[in-house]
């Protein structure tokens, strides 16, 4: 666009600098083509009628006078003033054979007046003033006008041009955001040869990284699954041990191996999760995940929450969150607002909080940050991460914010569209583990 722009500008100016040069030289000639006919006509009508000359020549743009001597007694030497002349005696060539002195002078406004005296066949002289020499002609204003239209044409027409050819290119980009965010878009194959095998790795790469995601996931499903057989027999040969501490140990270590699998397998579950939007009564869904809450709980929302969003991705990741603020609290707020563009969700409660330095890290799968929570607390760090990628994948967002009075806040901005999932064909990407 700025190229475009460029080369309309210079387009403008050369134009300008074109048309004034050819507007001088019109003014000069039009000039020349009044003095002419002029003198001419002044030196006929003088010869008929002396006595009225100067009132019938004086005119708007041409002061007449008849006196005994000239008043421009020689001709100027700038290059306008002969130029001016050549064309005078071209138009009418019998007054070359009359005395005629011409020049310019400075007249009102700042303009440039053409003064001029010649003598007439009884000896006297008819002394001239043409006003405003320098006065535009509209040649330069008609053509800078249709040049600005033209170049405006012009640069539409670009625009829509470059529009065309680089739109493959916006999907190529969006192709990349979504890839980032664990979903695949089918990208057209369309544009330059250059665009169109691009677009083609792109399809073939997003195609090869979600089957090896996807094998990946299910290796870890069918571990996981396969992992419940020993587990089992471990807790039936707990109830066997005589010892009570063996026994107590056996088994609390077979609950929490089986807890970690459970959320494990909820975990890989998310990572292809499908769902349609829906309209959705906010405040009523969080009202019921808060019902199943062992903990103190506050909700507050306006009297109308409805809203279309993904039902199941949006409950699960509120769920973990809720979790999240009552394992490390004592109580959980949930607060349910609208902004102009958005739905949120706050979560917030009266825990340790955590470090700002570790917003981003807290996302990471299984990570737990001993340093402000305890280790002995239940949760195996895949609740957070859960809800990121669930809400990533659908288009909402999460953030975090430590409350001046203590606590952790959590930002969920309800995913309220179907945009990062448009594409067509290919299946959803599963973020990487």
């Amino acid at each position: 666009m700025l190229l475009l722009l460029a080369v309309g500008a210079v387009q403008i100016i050369a134009s300008l600098v074109f048309y004034a040069a050819i507007d001088r030289q019109s003014v000069r000639e039009d000039h020349a083509r009044r003095v002419a006919e002029f003198l001419i006509v002044s030196d006929r009508l003088h010869r008929l009628v002396p006595t009225d000359t100067v009132r019938v020549m004086t005119t708007g743009h041409l002061d007449a006078a008849i006196a005994a001597t000239p008043s421009t007694p020689r001709s100027g030497t700038r290059a306008a003033v002969r130029e001016i002349r050549g064309y005078v005696l071209a138009w009418e060539k019998p007054l070359a054979d009359r005395p005629l002195f011409l020049d310019i002078h400075p007249g009102r406004l700042g303009h440039r007046d053409l003064v001029g005296s010649m003598q007439l066949a009884d000896g006297k002289w008819l002394n001239f003033r043409s006003t405003d020499i320098s006065s535009s002609w509209p040649i330069a204003l008609r053509a800078t006008t249709m040049t600005l239209l033209i170049t405006l044409v012009c640069l539409g027409i670009g625009l829509l041009v470059l529009r065309r050819l680089t739109s493959p290119l916006t999907h190529l980009s969006e192709a990349a955001d979504a890839i980032t965010d664990g979903t695949a878009m089918a990208i057209e194959e369309s544009g330059t040869r250059e665009l169109r095998n691009l677009a083609r790795t792109l399809n073939g790469l997003q195609a090869k990284i979600n089957d090896m995601v996807m094998q990946q996931t299910r290796s870890f499903e069918a571990i996981s699954h396969d992992l419940r057989t020993p587990l089992s027999r471990l807790i039936v040969a707990s109830d066997f041990v005589s010892e009570d501490d063996i026994a107590r140990i056996v088994a609390s270590s077979a609950a929490e191996i089986e807890a970690m699998l459970a959320s494990l397998q909820a975990f890989l579950r998310v990572q292809h999760f499908q769902a349609e939007l829906e309209p959705v009564d906010l405040a009523a869904a969080v009202r019921d995940l808060l019902a199943g809450v062992d903990a103190p709980t506050t909700l507050s929302a306006p009297v109308s929450s409805t809203v279309p969003t993904f039902r199941e991705p949006l409950l699960l990741s509120l769920r973990a969150l809720i979790g999240n603020a009552v394992q490390y609290g004592s109580r959980a707020d949930v607060t349910i607002s609208r902004t102009p563009s958005d739905w949120l969700v706050l979560i917030e409660d009266d825990g340790p909080g955590i470090p700002e330095e570790y917003f981003g890290t807290i996302l990471d799968p299984f990570f737990r940050l001993d340093a402000a929570r305890a280790r002995d607390t239940a949760g195996f760090g895949l609740g957070v991460p859960m809800a990121y990628r669930l809400l990533q994948r659908f288009g909402g967002r999460l953030e975090f914010a430590n409350r001046e009075t203590g606590g952790l806040r959590v930002t969920v901005t309800v995913p309220t569209t179907a945009e990062p999932l448009r594409g067509g064909s290919p299946p959803p990407l599963p973020a990487a583990l």
